[in-house]
């Protein structure tokens, strides 16, 4: 069918005209309301911006002497945090003379890996930087079948 066929048949039906393939030959053309069209495709696109999830990296601070109860709080807030299939940095920061004890710091965090590892991979080890350390968790891709039996061992 000619272009002018096709523009007198869109015409007639008061609809548009609209190239979908190209550089196809000969080119695809379809006949169709074309700001319908639009809508339904900005709508099908809001629709699934709207499932998408954003990771984004959420951050536990810890000090080199953290009793054990702000320990135990500080991970539950660390769990809760990959439970919602975001990434979580795990810090201790050294003020004064604590810089001289590091290994306090890297014991923490390696109780910290130890007790998150049935939830939680390892995106970045153990890094020093400055006056502070740090290691970055991802969540297990099915972390939501793991969490409960989690909590029930880790969190009294």
């Amino acid at each position: 069918m000619t272009t002018q066929q096709a523009l007198a048949r869109a015409e007639q039906a008061g609809l548009d005209l609209v190239e979908v393939a190209p550089k196809s030959s000969p080119p695809v053309c379809r006949i169709l309301d074309f700001g319908k069209y639009h809508y339904q495709k900005e709508r099908r696109a809001r629709e699934s911006r709207k499932k998408q999830h954003t990771v984004e990296l959420k951050e536990v601070k810890f000090g080199p002497n953290t009793e054990e109860h702000d320990f135990n709080f500080k991970k539950k807030n660390a769990s809760k945090f990959l439970k919602h299939h975001d990434k979580v940095k795990l810090t201790v920061r050294f003020r004064g003379r604590q810089l001289a004890h590091k290994d306090l710091g890297y014991d923490l965090l390696n109780r910290l890996k130890e007790d998150l590892k049935d939830i939680a991979d390892l995106d970045r080890d153990i890094q020093n930087e400055a006056r502070s350390i740090s290691m970055v968790m991802s969540p297990k891709k099915d972390i939501d079948n793991l969490i409960e039996s989690w909590e029930e061992e880790h969190l009294e």
